[in-house]
């Protein structure tokens, strides 16, 4: 069962990735057409330069002319600033691919090392802690989220809250959930999913993870600042965690302002 979680959670991490690197790959393409767009502007530019030249005599050509170069010259300074702000998307989309390949890989070092137990990962409790209805109807639900069946996999969680509200198992199934809306890229619903954990799990093993996952699913909505602060607060709150150990490496990547 652990060699299988681990390949889920590897697959995972691979497509997080793919997702990283096709937000990129979008970014590059848009600005190589601008690029190609910028050339093609240049060029007549010139061209209708040289047009002038040949027909200097003529006064009302050249006012044509000279209102003409100054409308291309806008536009071509447009160009040049759509082209620095997909530049610069272009490099958050890198780090947004690092910061969630480092989050989906801190939870596979935890698995090799025996801090997480075959899917019950030692949250509020373990498989071994719950009745065999419980462990039954929990495995089923992580077994769609391995799968990437997501939006099966919330709702599975959600029916297991719903049956079972005081299992031990019952903060991994929330924490399941916000990974669930996050393997959607339903970001909003991810934050309030792990937000509902800490509220009423704060003392679970899973709740660290829970910030951490947090600050993810801000960074790649673009929230940097909030992200921060979420960063901050996991290593206030659980400082021996594991968790806290990946946001402090996250803000020491932060470059200093």
């Amino acid at each position: 069962m652990r060699r299988f979680v681990l390949a889920a959670l590897a697959c995972w991490a691979g497509m997080v990735q793919a997702q990283g690197f096709t937000e990129d790959a979008e970014a590059r393409r848009r600005i190589e057409g601008l690029r190609q767009q910028l050339e093609t502007t240049q060029r007549a530019v010139e061209d209708r330069v040289a047009k002038a030249e040949a027909n200097a005599t003529d006064r009302n050509a050249i006012l044509e002319l000279s209102r003409q170069l100054d409308a291309l010259r806008g536009e071509l300074a447009g160009m040049r600033g759509q082209i620095e702000v997909l530049v610069n998307q272009a490099e958050t989309a890198e780090k947004r691919q690092r910061d969630l390949y480092l989050d989906v890989d801190t939870r596979l070092r935890k698995l090799e090392q025996g801090h997480e137990q075959a899917g019950g990962d030692k949250a509020g409790g373990t498989e071994a802690d719950a009745s065999p209805a419980e462990a039954k109807a929990y495995q089923a639900a992580l077994d769609q989220f391995k799968l990437g069946n997501y939006a099966l996999a919330v709702s599975a969680m959600q029916g297991f809250l719903v049956t079972y509200p005081s299992s031990p198992l019952a903060s991994n199934a929330q924490y399941w959930i916000g990974m669930a809306y996050s393997g959607q890229r339903d970001y909003k619903n991810a934050i309030a999913s792990q937000r509902k954990l800490l509220a009423a799990w704060p003392d679970s093993n899973k709740a660290p993870d829970a910030l951490l996952s947090i600050a993810s699913a801000q960074e790649t909505m673009g929230d940097r600042r909030s992200a921060q602060k979420t960063l901050e607060e996991l290593i206030a709150k659980y400082p021996a965690s594991s968790a806290a150990a990946s946001a402090k490496q996250r803000l020491a990547a932060v470059p200093r302002r």
